[in-house]
């Protein structure tokens, strides 16, 4: 006799066996030889987080969720940097001579006259320092320092040891560069000069520039500095 198959409509009570119990019932047939198991799994495994009821909210939760990511790198990134710098002694900054007054004064009339005065680098750099950007400054100095050597194997040296310590990706003192300016000193790593970093020197002084050193004018070490600068004047 051939076997016919039912096409019609499922009678409700097998309807909802088979909504509800059917695919425990076809786990339990197959767990006797393990399927049953890799089968769930399997299942479980392809099924959409629960978030991501969709194709935009998925997108918007992959990227919150690189947001996030990044956030806890840079924390985590400003929380080493400032163990490291807290080691620090006031021998690593630049000799210079107490600023006066005035000079202090002329310091927020243009940062080309703060870069220009050592006292004025040293204490713009303690301000980095709160900011967890101290680095900038530490390489606009280190590429000042390289473009005063002569000596080939020097730049070579030095130069490899500012791409390791502010260049590479895996430095906790890496700066902010783009990637235009990185292809450029990838490029000229190959052969070494005195002005290797220049590019990326003058990216960092433009970033001080604006975003540092308006709110180094605002902050309470420079104010106070002017402040006592001045009271000393008067008094003497």
């Amino acid at each position: 006799m051939t076997d016919v198959l039912y096409t019609g409509p499922i009678p409700a009570e097998r309807g909802g066996e088979l909504a509800m119990g059917g695919g425990r019932s076809e786990t339990s047939a197959l767990s006797g030889t393990g399927g049953g198991r890799d089968m769930t799994t399997t299942q479980n495994s392809q099924r959409p987080n629960a978030c991501c009821f969709c194709w935009c909210c998925c997108c918007s939760c992959s990227c919150l969720t690189v947001r996030n990511e990044e956030e806890r790198r840079r924390r985590s990134r400003r929380k080493r940097i400032s163990q490291d710098t807290k080691m620090e002694t006031i021998l690593n900054c630049e000799a210079c001579t107490k600023p006066s007054a005035d000079e202090m004064r002329l310091w927020s009339q243009s940062f080309d006259k703060l870069m220009k005065n050592p006292a004025g680098r040293n204490i713009f750099r303690e301000f980095l320092r709160t900011e967890y950007s101290e680095e900038n400054m530490l390489f606009w100095l280190a590429c000042e320092d390289l473009k005063q050597e002569i000596n080939k194997s020097c730049v070579e040296e030095k130069a490899r040891s500012i791409y390791e310590d502010y260049i590479s990706i895996l430095s906790p003192k890496e700066v902010s560069l783009d990637a235009r300016v990185r292809e450029v000193i990838n490029k000229k790593m190959q052969e070494p000069s005195p002005h290797t970093f220049e590019d990326a020197q003058l990216q960092i002084y433009t970033l001080m520039h604006r975003d540092s050193y308006p709110r180094f004018l605002s902050s309470t070490i420079y104010k106070s500095l002017v402040h006592g600068g001045s009271r000393t004047s008067s008094e003497s």
